[in-house]
């Protein structure tokens, strides 16, 4: 049986949320192959090194974020999915609010920017069907996890915690079901905080009880 080399990489799918729209952050690409194409930030692994540590780095390097939502999605390794050769990914999708992202550009990584998942160009490498993965998990996780609030700041309304679910998946939600469901979960507590706003009444606060990944005991 004759043997051949691979390589391996990671590509890492960072979903937020902006303009009321659900975003995917894309590089273009400064080398061959796909020069000038859009991709998904990522890199070769380091020889002995694991794929977390890998992703955790290169989630610095490239846009200096850390400490967010990381959560390993799918090995992607078909024969033709790179022009170099046979190298397989491991991808990751990480979650994280917008404020939190600082965009670094430099020569290697030019142009990083988001775009949103309804409007996205043509991509590199098999970078689509990594995406399409990501928003099918996310969109999933959301019927069985807290994973919501990754991409919300710390005190929030029950309507902007309701348009982060309608804007994932992508319609609109009975707003009183909505409420009723999410009560029931015992995901969030009240706080005595108020949103003031200058052409609407305050509207009340919210956080979760816990900013840590936590199944829940009820499907949403």
């Amino acid at each position: 049986m004759t043997r051949f080399h691979q390589s391996v990489t990671t590509d890492i799918v960072i979903f937020t949320i902006s303009d009321e729209q659900l975003k995917v952050l894309l590089i273009k690409r400064a080398n061959e192959p796909f020069k000038d194409q859009w991709a998904l930030p990522g890199g070769f692994l380091f020889e002995k090194e694991e794929p977390d540590k890998a992703v955790v780095r290169i989630l610095w390097k490239k846009v200096e974020i850390k400490d967010v939502y990381l959560e390993q999605l799918y090995t992607f390794g078909s024969s033709g999915r790179d022009p170099r050769g046979r190298i397989i990914t491991i991808s990751y999708f990480a979650l994280t609010p917008k404020d939190k992202i600082k965009i670094v550009v430099s020569d290697k990584v030019q142009t990083p920017t988001f775009r949103s998942v309804k409007q996205l160009p043509d991509i590199a490498f098999d970078h689509n069907r990594i995406i399409t993965y990501a928003l099918q998990r996310l969109r999933s996780k959301l019927e069985y996890t807290n994973v919501a609030y990754s991409l919300l700041p710390q005190y929030f309304t029950f309507n902007q915690l309701q348009r982060t679910y309608e804007i994932i998946l992508n319609k609109k939600l009975d707003k009183r079901n909505f409420r009723k469901k999410f009560i029931l979960l015992g995901l969030i507590k009240p706080t005595k905080k108020v949103l003031k706003g200058e052409r609407q009444r305050p509207a009340k606060l919210y956080q979760f009880i816990s900013r840590k990944p936590t199944e829940l005991k009820k499907f949403f």
